[in-house]
Parts: C-alpha cells; structure tokens; sequence
C-alpha cells in the first residue's frame, strides 16, 4: 500500500531491525505535515525517519507534536585533491579487502560505531544497531568497495566507500589512539581520487569530534547540516 510519494522504503535498514523502516522526504512543512497525517491515519506502523534544516524551527515544533524525537546532527565533509592534505608513513598499506580478511574485519564493528544515528536511538537494541552496519559492510565488499587497513601488513582496520563517497571506516583497538588514522585515510583517499572523481564526500555526526578533528587535518571543509528525527510508530 502506498501512503504517500515522498515516503521511501529504506529495505536495507529493515533487514537488520525486523521491522518496517521509512524515510520521510519533503520540501515544504505544508507537506510534511499533510505526510504525517496520512501516516497516523492509515496507522503504518515502522521507524521513521525525517532530516531537516538545523534552523527550522516550525520543522522542529510540528516533528515534536508527532512524536518524533532528535537522534543526530549529520555534517558532509567534502574535498577536492588540490585541497587533501597528504601524510606518509612507513608501513601504512591500503589494499582492497580479501576474504579472509572480511572475518576480522566484521569484528572490528563492535563498538566502534556509537555515535551513529541508530546508536543513539534509545529505541533500537545496541546489537541490531552493530548487524545494521554488518550487513551493509558484507554488501560493500561483496561489491568490491573496502579497502583493508594494513600496518606493516598486520589488518589495522577497514575503509569502505561507494563511487566518490566514504561510508564506513574504523581501526580495530589494537590500532586506535596511536596516530595512524590521518595515514590510512590519507593514502585511501588518494586511491579513490585515483579512480578519476573531481571530490569526495563523506556523512559524519557532529557529536563525533574525533572524525571530524581528523576529516578537518586531511583537508575537508564542512556543508549541509541537517538534524535527524526518528519515532517509532508500534
């Protein structure tokens, strides 16, 4: 059944959470709320979600009497190759990702994702949050879009992206807080420029300070802010 056009089914966040899931797209607060209503009124029940502008405050008010509830400031970090700022270290391999590496790799997700949208959620389990990302992994290196992060060929952690844009990345513990990351990153980004696109971009949490200290020391500058909402309709 469907209850309005600018209401997309997200299938592959469902797969993990077992339970229907949308994302709520509109241009005007005359359409959304108009979109609310039909959902409240046909009762189609899932988890919902809505990005709006951080300034919009009559955005913010009519989410609130629905019910929804903030979860995430994103940010896009965006940069073109004058502006990426190379570092070099002995050791530091980027290589795109094996099978047998791809079992060490999916352990590295635990934990190393708490400032995501999902995350933050209350409503969601810590665990559905972690196999959301496993899941989405498992399809990036099934389509050839991980690379493996190497120290002197010891598996460090994971890159992966999808034609211009970084989506997931993470060291495992053993390699975090020793000054690697601006490395990995470094070389992985020369790799993707490499592949012919003009600029790279990227999706993080405001709240993430640590990412966002080290996009910021590669080079990329900031745009598009939007706050996430989410509810949860049972």
């Amino acid at each position: 059944m469907e209850i309005s056009e600018n209401i997309i089914a997200t299938s592959w966040d469902s797969r993990a959470l077992g339970i229907k899931t949308f994302e709520i797209i509109y241009t005007s607060d005359v359409q959304l709320r108009n979109t609310l209503e039909k959902v409240f009124n046909q009762k189609v029940k899932g988890h919902y979600t809505v990005k709006i502008n951080p300034l919009s405050l009559s955005s913010k008010k009519l989410l609130h009497d629905f019910g929804f509830y903030y979860c995430d400031t994103l940010l896009e970090p965006y940069c073109v190759f004058k502006n990426l700022v190379f570092y070099e270290k002995n050791g530091i391999e980027v290589e795109s990702v094996s099978v047998d590496d791809f079992q060490k790799i999916s352990s590295i997700i635990h934990d190393n994702f708490k400032y995501d949208r999902f995350h933050r959620d209350f409503n969601i389990d810590q665990n559905i949050a972690d196999l959301r990302y496993n899941l989405w992994l498992k399809d990036l290196c099934n389509s050839n879009q991980v690379f493996s992060l190497k120290f002197f060929g010891d598996l460090a952690g994971f890159w992966a992206y999808s034609n211009n844009k970084i989506l997931l990345h993470a060291l495992s513990k053993n390699y975090q807080g020793k000054g690697l990351s601006k490395y990995f990153w470094s070389l992985a980004c020369q790799k993707l420029f490499k592949k012919g696109y003009q600029e790279l971009t990227s999706s993080i949490s405001a709240s993430n300070v640590a990412v966002l200290n080290l996009y910021s020391s590669l080079g990329f500058n900031f745009r598009n802010p939007v706050d996430v909402y989410h509810f949860l309709f049972e």
